[in-house]
């Protein structure tokens, strides 16, 4: 049993290792680093004009937000994107927070010149951006599809098996070992629903970064995170003066608009809802034009 145990377990770690090198190889970094208390943060900037600063959500990287929507932004936005700590090519923190990660892509940006920018968040991604706001700093928020309160219920199988130390320990090699495109594609299916997913996109995003070990354990651990943090923070978004645009789907079934965005608004004193009929949990994508209207708005705020 023993000797099963400990093959099974190499196994793992040489197949985990030889996906992980594949991805590295097939998806290298983009963009440019900053360094900040010592660790790597990874960023992509084009464009002239008020800076924009766009997050990206849980699972993902920067390249979600490269595929189609900072192209359309960069006319008339210096646009500034990142890799949050641990996903991506940045360097995970030890802290890996809400506030943690704000910090850490304030102090980044800085050194770029950016003090008062646009922030949008996309999903988790939103999340990061209003406790960037509750520690003083954007000129406004576009926050598309972002979870914002704390739910009811519990998060999927997943992120309850890896909700703790030995959790992670035991899953994570296994998933980044062994879960096949298939799950993959279906999963990005599921998040895109009833939208489709674009061409290309599968393809552009680079899925394979999410599943190295490191990554999944990030990103594990700072969902798992997010309910607490989010109960902490509600109280104070009334005291949040600046403009906030708010973009959320009616059939988004990861984020719900009910529970997230519909609230927030009436918590806000200066937000604007926008609902998108019939769309999913991927508006920046699918219904792009709404979501540039939104940062354009709160351009003018």
């Amino acid at each position: 049993m023993l000797v099963a145990v400990l093959g099974f377990a190499g196994v793992t770690h040489w197949r985990a290792s030889v996906r992980e090198a594949a991805a590295a190889a097939a998806f290298p970094p983009s963009g440019q680093f900053i360094i900040v208390d010592g660790r790597r943060m990874h960023y992509e900037i084009s464009g002239t004009g008020p800076d924009l600063v766009l997050i990206h959500g849980a699972s993902g990287s920067l390249r979600d937000l490269t595929f189609s929507l900072r192209d359309r932004l960069t006319d008339r936005y210096r646009v500034i994107v990142v890799d949050r700590p641990g996903l991506g090519h940045s360097d995970p923190l030890d802290d890996t927070s809400l506030a943690a990660q704000a910090r850490v892509i304030k102090a980044g940006v800085a050194q770029l010149g950016v003090t008062d920018p646009i922030v949008l968040g996309q999903s988790y991604g939103g999340a990061v951006a209003l406790a960037w706001a509750l520690d003083g700093g954007p000129r406004a928020l576009v926050l598309v599809g972002s979870p914002s309160m704390p739910w009811p219920g519990t998060l999927d199988l997943w992120y309850r098996v890896t909700s703790t130390r030995l959790g992670r320990a035991l899953a994570v090699p296994v998933a980044s070992a062994f879960v096949p495109e298939s799950y993959v594609r279906a999963a990005t299916g599921a998040v895109f629903a009833p939208d489709p997913v674009p061409p290309g996109y599968e393809a552009h995003l680079g899925t394979a970064l999410t599943l190295r070990r490191a990554t999944l354990a990030t990103n594990t651990a700072q969902v798992n995170a997010l309910r607490a943090e989010l109960v902490t923070m509600e109280p104070r978004y009334p005291t949040l003066t600046l403009p906030v645009e708010l973009i959320h789907g009616t059939a988004d079934t990861i984020v719900p608009l009910r529970i997230h965005s519909a609230p927030l608004a009436l918590l806000l004193p200066d937000a604007t809802l926008t609902v998108i009929d019939g769309a999913g949990h991927m508006p920046h994508h699918a219904h792009a034009d709404r979501v540039i209207a939104a940062i354009d708005r709160a351009a003018l705020r």
